[in-house]
């Protein structure tokens, strides 16, 4: 038998299974029906998502545009009928940053504009600024004494050996069946095919270089730092040069470049040719506010005895500020404002409360949902439970991207499997089909495992996410597919409707040991 009647043999041997699981859990077709033809045919997602995006632009925690945009969701709850909508404080953050300029040009040998974007949390040139530049190659302890005494007054470009290869892979791609079945079966056999593990010792030594090379830079008194990592075709990732914490030490000015535009450069110094570049960057810090807030709203619970118990959806509202985070996270966003515009506008009336949150800080640790969870539920250092513990059936969480939902994770949690096999069988047409036992981290879910809460993340197609989009100056609303975030919305609303209407709560794991005891 070949391998591709095998796997179809197994694939339908799920569908049964599936099929068998929905006869025991309690699954409202009608609804579902009613909320399918609302999510296609009258969504608003998109027009959530343009408003995230082109209107308020880039949301990094603790800029004037992620407190736009959190008085933007707020306003937009109020107006569908949610409850309670407002920013609550989750904890202390640090410095609020924004960009105000940013103008990068090399003036010799000739004139060109480049393509760089101010790294977060690094000050201004304070003018324009003229300078040749200097390439250096830093990646151990020896190679500091070779650059010392000779990069004041100079931009320097970090040579991060930045080969840039043609592609052999789509840039765009959807999970196969294959993949979604080995993803089913077993998180070994789909992690082995992952690619190479983390090396955390290599990792750490180095940041300790980096730092040190960042050191070193400003007592040399360089003019500026230019680096790159990498991606091509004009597409780069951003991130952070400098600490957000108040008590933070000064940077030098750092931008993140085009692969192809420090390859270039590079280049140059290799061949020994005189460069020069300019630079106008206008960055501003705002200490007025250290505090940071989620956004949080509610659609009350109609039953009496369930209406204290809560269903919680949520999603980040922070990105990176080169582009406008479309991917990462507004689509997120605007699927969970569009699930609760929909069981508004169908008037559901869930037995217990449905509760949507909208996070900050995720991109710089996952703060806002871990300080929320910390504040309502448990900290995950001494498990002491609050109250509110015991009244929470679920979180669910969207962060990976603007692709169509293809099943979720479990975290573990197999005795919720009949249940959402179940919740799904409506979607597999849409291609949303598949449930493992397999965990994902990185996102908001973490903060509510941690406290021993289900806290889910939904399986999405990969897309141009990771290749593309994900951290990158190009993570805009062009790169949303609109049918993806609907089918998006109607998976995500069947699921938090079903959750709120069973007659008792999701089952729970075992609660985790206090991570501050003593081993």
């Amino acid at each position: 038998m070949n391998k591709r009647i095998t796997f179809l043999l197994a694939f339908f041997a799920l569908i049964f299974i599936c099929h068998a699981s929905a006869q025991q859990e309690k699954v409202d077709l009608q609804v579902i029906t009613r909320i399918k033809d609302e999510a296609f045919n009258r969504s608003k997602v998109m027009d959530y998502l343009f408003n995230l995006t082109d209107v308020i632009g880039p949301r990094l925690t603790g800029s004037a545009g992620l407190k736009n945009s959190q008085d933007w969701a707020i306003r937009q709850l109020n107006e569908l009928g949610a409850v309670n909508a407002g920013a609550e404080a989750w904890g202390t953050f640090g410095k609020g940053w924004e960009i105000q300029k940013s103008y990068v040009a090399m003036t010799k040998p000739y004139y060109q504009a480049l393509s760089a974007t101010p790294k977060a949390w690094t000050p201004g040139t304070g003018g324009l600024v003229t300078a040749p530049v200097v390439v250096v190659k830093i990646e151990a302890e020896e190679d500091f004494d070779k650059y010392k005494g000779k990069l004041e007054g100079k931009i320097v470009v970090i040579d991060a050996n930045t080969e840039i290869k043609p592609g052999t892979k789509p840039e765009f791609r959807r999970y196969t069946d294959e993949e979604l079945h080995k993803l089913y079966l077993s998180d070994k056999v789909f992690s082995e095919e992952g690619g190479a593990a983390f090396d955390r010792a290599k990792y750490r030594a180095a940041s300790r270089i980096r730092q040190k090379r960042n050191d070193f830079l400003m007592e040399e008194k360089a003019v500026a730092v230019i680096s790159t990592r990498g991606n091509s075709m004009g597409t780069y990732y951003t991130s952070n040069g400098a600490s957000y914490a108040t008590s933070a030490k000064t940077s030098l000015p750092e931008l993140e470049m085009s692969a192809e535009h420090v390859a270039r450069l590079v280049r140059f110094s290799a061949a020994d040719k005189a460069m020069e570049l300019e630079l106008d960057i206008k960055t501003s810090f705002n200490l007025k506010d250290t505090i940071q807030y989620n956004v949080v709203a509610e659609i009350p619970g109609t039953d009496k005895n369930l209406k204290n118990e809560v269903v919680m959806i949520g999603a980040h509202l922070d990105s990176w500020h080169a582009a406008t985070g479309a991917t990462d996270n507004a689509a997120g966003c605007a699927v969970m404002m569009e699930v609760m515009r929909i069981i508004k506008v169908l008037n559901l009336s869930p037995k217990r409360t449905i509760r949507i949150a909208l996070w900050s800080g995720e991109e710089q640790g996952i703060l806002g949902s871990k300080g929320y969870v910390k504040n309502h539920f448990a900290d995950p250092e001494t498990m002491t439970l609050k109250p509110e513990h015991k009244l929470l059936s679920a979180y669910y969480n969207l962060d990976n991207g603007g692709g169509k939902i293809r099943g979720i994770y479990l975290q573990g949690n197999d005795a919720l499997r009949p249940i959402f096999e179940s919740w799904l069988v409506p979607f597999y047409d849409m291609g949303a089909t598949t449930v493992t036992a397999r965990n994902t981290g990185g996102t908001d879910h973490l903060p509510f495992e941690e406290v021993g809460l289900p806290g889910f993340q939904f399986i999405q197609d990969e897309m141009d996410y990771d290749n593309k989009t994900h951290h990158t100056n190009m993570d805009t609303y062009d790169r949303i597919q609109k049918a993806d975030l609907m089918q998006c919305s109607a998976v995500i609303a069947t699921f938090v409707y079903h959750t709120a209407m069973r007659d008792e709560m999701l089952t729970r794991k075992v609660l985790p040991r206090p991570k501050g005891e003593k081993k």
